[in-house]
């Protein structure tokens, strides 16, 4: 039996989740006609300059490789024009691709998105999946169209969520499923039973870009909203608090648990300096962001509906640390609160 033809594809991407689909497209025996990724950027120290994920990868194999600053150019598209290929695949590239780029490839050009659309269009996904506390997401390849990550659905694969997942672990596997998916959808692709279909009208969401000042843990928060954001942001771009007396030694949070539900009526006579206790009926909650305990290699802190646990923390310049170590290093005493973010 004759194997169809693999497609020509040029593939435009730039981080470690483009580069597993890359690969994996390589290896299920579609022709690499061209390899488009972000320019070089400055990191580190030294600022030196790095090359992307896909870029590294793309120059271990010898594919060709164009790094245009705008796709607008018209001699790049005279370029992509000259390919004639079969199909662009698009994974977090980082630049818009113009209606007369779309309508190049012979398919068209079909991006692999990190969720269940319509659900989370936009540049974070994963993270504010994670963040939600959505139980589901999954990989969705779609043909591209102007809009943002709103052209038909060609093929969908599902992804659990699991309670121990951060951005990091979820990122990991859904990268994997992405590469997987996007072989299955080009092999339907070539025998001509990929199907588009519109995106449902209802369910929308968008996932907005990760900012510094989403990092920055809002105490009147639920537990379990704030557990969830600490999960999201792992590794970026880490969850911050900031304690009163020193603000300007941001404390990077990365991982954490809501407390048990009595928690916050065993410690609230502590975390009130000794004060006489008032009759159990009339105990005031704690503010957000108040510490309740910090003994015993546990730090607990008051949130908006109880408490949150904080299991590993780092401060400016240190090391991941366990709670009982980093206390050790960082005394925190009850009654001391962590700052609110200011309003917006």
């Amino acid at each position: 039996m004759n194997r169809p033809r693999g497609l020509r594809v040029v593939f435009a991407g730039t981080p470690e989740f483009a580069a597993a689909a890359l690969a994996a497209i390589a290896a299920a025996g579609h022709e690499i006609v061209l390899v488009l990724t972000r320019v070089d950027k400055p990191a580190g120290r030294g600022r030196a300059l790095h090359e992307s994920p896909v870029k590294r990868l793309a120059l271990e194999r010898g594919f060709a490789i164009e790094q245009p600053r705008s796709l607008r150019d018209p001699d790049v598209q005279a370029k992509l024009r000259a390919l004639d290929a079969d199909a662009m695949v698009v994974a977090a590239y980082g630049l818009i691709l113009p209606a007369e780029v779309l309508a190049i490839p012979r398919h068209g050009c079909l991006n692999i998105h990190a969720s269940l659309l319509p659900r989370w269009r936009g540049a974070a996904p994963i993270q504010r999946a994670i963040e939600a506390g959505d139980e589901q997401t999954g990989i969705t390849i779609m043909q591209m169209d102007e809009g943002l990550d709103t052209g038909p659905m060609l093929l969908a694969a599902p992804e659990p969520i699991l309670a121990g997942d951060t951005g990091g672990s979820l990122h990991d596997r859904l990268a994997a499923l992405g590469a997987r998916t996007i072989v299955a959808a080009l092999a339907r692709l070539g025998e001509g039973t990929l199907r588009p279909q519109p995106q449902p009208a209802e369910g929308a969401t968008y996932a907005h870009k990760l900012t510094r000042a989403d990092a920055l843990i809002d105490w009147s928060e639920s537990a379990r909203r704030i557990v969830d954001r600490v999960r999201a942001f792992d590794p970026v771009p880490g969850a911050v608090a900031l304690l009163e007396h020193m603000p300007e030694a941001p404390i990077k949070v990365w991982s954490a648990q809501p407390a048990p539900a009595d928690a916050v009526g065993e410690v609230a006579p502590a975390a009130a300096h000794d004060a006489p206790a008032a009759p159990a009926a009339h105990v005031a909650a704690p503010r957000p962001g108040t510490v309740l305990l910090a003994a015993s290699g546990r730090l607990l802190v008051a949130c908006g509906d109880g408490a949150v646990e904080l299991l590993e923390l780092q401060r400016p310049g240190g090391r991941r640390l366990p709670a009982a170590d980093f206390l050790r290093g960082c005394p925190v005493e009850p009654g001391e609160r962590f700052v609110m973010p200011a309003a917006t």
